[in-house]
């Protein structure tokens, strides 16, 4: 029998005997929650949180699941490793553990929200965009969108046997609310949303499984080519995946212990990029054993591009909707809406009154938590001799330096302003930006020394047209000396001055794959 969970009510499906698996991982998967509900809302009202505002116009495009005849009307989607295009599928693929054969199995809980027209009528039970009771409410027409998530737990013999499919979709539905005074009422509809996800496993080594999930949207478009706004009332909205299990632990696909960085690089993810979830301190050891880097026991595939063990920083009060979000400005700019662009905020969805419910009744104290903080401490370097150099803040703190002529040692090469090198950004704390160019090639423009004393190098890529524009007006990608590989100059017989070439292909040759760490 597997669980399966839909909109928050539990229900079983009958799976021919099977014996129950434990439910152990359930609470697990709960650990996920403030990060995958960021994700799940990502981006569902922006500030100023008014219907009026250009930017709550179009909406939701992150991990949305269209009809398939509606979204290839034009040709067929082209997959990517997140979910920012539209699609009409999403599909996960990661690496697991077996710690327990024989008696591991999988937790898998799809999640989405459906769209909610609301729509507001007077009291004949017309449409109107806008009405305001006598009680001085006012109520705008706008859409809306219900959360809604499916679960299901497979064990995983069977999961390398025929695998797994379960309906994910959600039903069609109307609910009614009357206004105060008959002044007209708040008409909310749902259409049905029809889907379904494929849960299978394949196995690599004794002790190792590629685990795929596959959600595809399996309904039809309305007839005729109709706009994305009423497409997406049959769609599946901001899409991800946990998954968690037990006698099971998942692979870091970004940062992959080292023997298992080629079969990293071979899971094909598209529409989606997963990451550990979790802090890094609950992954990795199972039962009291010693802490394994590079595993986790918990995956979040979210359409966006995450690190491993995202998290949502303890000082955050509350959700903004906004990816990367600087709660402190958003905050301020939110406190200085007018009285009437509040009133509207309010009137527009539930969650933007949240919003600003919290942010009039904010604590000082609250407040103050979210101009900054501190995660860590660096060992206070010793103070420096009279004779060195002084302090970034005193005067002539600069002198001697020269961005455009410095160069700095790598690999025994002193790179400078017109070295060659090629891109190799850092696995572990790099820009996810920085990621895209590995192996790309490119010119330094100048060395730069930081106020901690840190040095980066300035570049402009090769194969970028717009470089000489970018030196002009002093436009580059920084890295530190350890991500540059320095080249010979361009031209020369061993080293041409075009791109990389991509790693070599395993499994896939497509630009979906996982970016992994390469082997030094």
């Amino acid at each position: 029998m597997t669980g399966l969970v839909e909109g928050g009510r539990a229900s079983a499906a009958t799976t021919g005997g099977a014996q129950q698996p434990p439910e152990r991982s359930r609470g697990v998967l709960e650990r996920l929650g403030s990060v995958a509900d960021a994700v799940l809302y990502e981006g569902y009202l922006l500030y100023p949180y008014r219907r009026s505002s250009a930017k709550n116009r179009v909406r939701w495009q992150f991990g949305v699941l269209f009809p398939r005849d509606w979204v290839e009307a034009d040709g067929p989607v082209v997959p990517g490793v997140s979910g920012s295009a539209d699609s009409w599928y999403q599909q996960t693929e990661c690496l697991l553990r077996v710690r327990r054969p024989g008696d591991a199995s999988v937790r898998v809980r799809i999640r989405y929200l459906q769209t909610q027209r609301k729509q507001v009528e007077d009291s004949g039970r017309h449409p109107v965009a806008s009405l305001r009771t006598d009680d001085g409410t006012v109520h705008l027409t706008f859409d809306e969108a219900v959360p809604r998530e499916c679960e299901v737990v497979v064990p995983l013999d069977q999961l390398l046997g025929t695998g797994r499919t379960v309906p994910v979709g959600a039903e069609a539905g109307m609910d009614v609310e009357p206004l105060p005074a008959g002044a007209g009422r708040v008409v909310r509809h749902r259409d049905e949303v029809r889907a379904e996800a494929t849960v299978t496993a394949e196995r690599l080594t004794d002790d190792l499984c590629r685990l795929r999930v596959r959600t595809a949207n399996t309904g039809t478009a309305p007839e005729g080519r109709v706009a994305r706004d009423e497409a997406l009332r049959s769609a599946l909205i901001a899409t991800h995946t946990l998954i968690g299990g037990d006698g099971v632990e998942f692979v870091s696909l970004i940062d992959p212990p080292a023997d298992l960085a080629a079969p990293a690089r071979a899971c094909r993810n598209e529409f989606t990029f997963p990451v550990l979830g979790g802090t890094a301190e609950d992954g990795g050891a199972e039962d009291g054993a010693a802490e394994d880097p590079g595993h986790g026991h918990l995956l979040l595939s979210a359409p966006i591009i995450l690190p491993d063990h995202p998290q949502v920083a303890p000082e955050s009060p509350g959700d903004l909707h906004d990816a990367a979000e600087i709660d402190e400005i958003l905050t301020l700019r939110t406190m200085l809406l007018t009285d009437e662009e509040k009133r509207e905020a309010r009137a527009t969805d539930p969650r933007a009154a949240a919003i600003l419910d919290r942010v009039d009744t904010m604590p000082q104290e609250v407040f103050e938590r979210l101009h900054g903080a501190v995660r860590s401490l660096a060992p206070v370097a010793a103070p420096a001799p009279a004779a060195e150099r002084p302090a970034w803040w005193q005067e002539g703190a600069d002198d001697g330096l020269s961005p455009t002529t410095d160069t700095v040692l790598v690999d025994g090469v002193p790179l400078g302003g017109g070295s060659r090198v090629r891109l190799r950004p850092r696995v572990r704390g790099a820009d996810a930006q920085d990621m895209f160019l590995a192996g790309r090639t490119a010119e330094v423009a100048a060395v730069f020394h930081d106020v901690d004393g840190s040095v980066h190098l300035a570049v402009t890529l090769d194969d970028d047209p717009a470089a000489e524009l970018h030196t002009w007006y002093g436009r580059f990608h920084y890295f530190r000396p350890d991500e540059l590989e320095p080249l010979a100059p361009a031209g020369t017989p061993d080293e041409p001055s075009a791109p990389a070439p991509a790693a070599a292909p395993a499994r896939y040759t497509t630009d979906s794959e996982t970016p992994a760490a390469e082997a030094d």
